[in-house]
C-alpha cells in the first residue's frame, strides 16, 4: 500500500473511532492531533491510537500494554498475537471506561 493510501485509511479509522465513542455515549475526551488520537477518561486514564507511517501500522497504547496492527487482506491484525484491531480497541476502552464499548472495523 502506498503511504498516501495508508494515511487515508488511518485518518478514516481515527474518524470512525471518534464517531463510535460519541455514539456510545461514553464520557471521554477524544482529540486527534497529527498522527495521534488520544482518548482521555474522567479518571485521567488514556488510551492512545497512533499511526506509525514508516511501518504502516496502527498502534494502541493502554494501561494493559501496547499493540501493533498491520493491514493484511483488508483487516488490521496484531503482529504479536493475531488479534483484530476493533476487538482490542473495544477491550481496552471498555476496561478504561468501566463500561461496555464495541468497535467494529
Amino acid at each position: 500500500m502506498s503511504e498516501t493510501e495508508f494515511l487515508r485509511l488511518s485518518e478514516e479509522m481515527f474518524r470512525r473511532i471518534e464517531n463510535a465513542l460519541d455514539d456510545a455515549g461514553l464520557d471521554v475526551d477524544c482529540v486527534i492531533s497529527g498522527n495521534v488520537l488520544e482518548i482521555e477518561f474522567d479518571d485521567g486514564g488514556k488510551v492512545v491510537v497512533n499511526r506509525h507511517v514508516p511501518n504502516q501500522e496502527l498502534w494502541i497504547a493502554a494501561k494493559s500494554g501496547g499493540f501493533h496492527f498491520a493491514c493484511r487482506d483488508g483487516q488490521w491484525i496484531a503482529s504479536r498475537d493475531g488479534a483484530e484491531f476493533g476487538a482490542t480497541l473495544s477491550q481496552v476502552v471498555s476496561a478504561a471506561a468501566g463500561a461496555a464499548f464495541h468497535f467494529s472495523v
